[in-house]
């Protein structure tokens, strides 16, 4: 049976985090009853405002956690640091693709390529497309939707039960998440279904960016994982 530690309390990270979590939440369902959605659009979940940029910079500290976890697991051998950098570069990545690589941070044109082939005329790999196929709903779109309620919602719940599969899950690096994620992501996936606003979906990525560095924190396996 794989060691657990003691998270009977919140830390203090955590009080930030999901303070903040659930106030964008309750924020958002506000802008949603009071029929103010072209404020919501155009001020709280507007494109480059506070929500997208606080996603970002949270993925970028998911990111940063991840490295030091790496750090720590020296001596653990080599395919778990290898793993948790692995996963560390890809949140790196994400937390780029979220502000298109800074161009538009800093006032810059997007080549000429991504002018031609991305979908908003932005620099970034998400919105490219290939064909007739938007990557953002097809690769970035509803499967990944997908995956992330299943580490957030159900990997949890059989984490522990199934030995094989928690085994499997420790040497592969995975942080898993513990209750107080689980609440907090579903809140969030009911508020997202039940509002109907067009940026509501930038609310929903804040919350999962904020739930990662606080898994990754501290996660239900952090003796095996940090």
């Amino acid at each position: 049976m794989p060691r657990l530690t003691d998270r009977s309390h919140l830390s203090h990270a955590d009080v930030v985090l999901f303070g903040l979590g659930y106030a964008t939440l309750i924020f958002t369902v506000i802008y949603y009853v009071t029929g103010l959605h072209a404020a919501f659009r155009a001020g709280f979940a507007i494109e480059d405002g506070p929500v997208e940029w606080g996603t970002a910079v949270c993925l970028l500290l998911s990111s940063l956690v991840l490295v030091r976890n790496a750090v720590a697991l020296r001596g653990r051998g080599v395919v778990l640091v290898a793993l948790t950098a692995l996963y560390a570069l890809a949140f790196f990545f994400a937390a780029g693709e979220e502000i298109s690589w800074g161009y538009r941070l800093f006032d810059r044109a997007a080549p000429a390529f991504f002018v031609e082939n991305n979908a908003q005329g932005e620099t970034n790999l998400h919105n490219l497309v290939v064909g007739d196929v938007k990557l953002v709903k097809t690769v970035f779109g509803g499967g990944l939707s997908l995956v992330i309620l299943l580490y957030l919602l159900v990997l949890p719940l059989v984490y522990g039960r199934i030995g094989g599969l928690g085994r499997i899950v420790d040497r592969l690096a995975i942080p898993v998440a513990d209750t107080r994620h689980m609440i907090l992501a579903l809140a969030a996936t009911v508020v997202i279904l039940a509002v109907q606003m067009m940026t509501k979906w930038e609310s929903y990525e804040f919350v999962f960016s904020l739930l990662t560095v606080s898994i990754f924190l501290r996660p239900h396996n952090a003796a095996q994982v940090t």
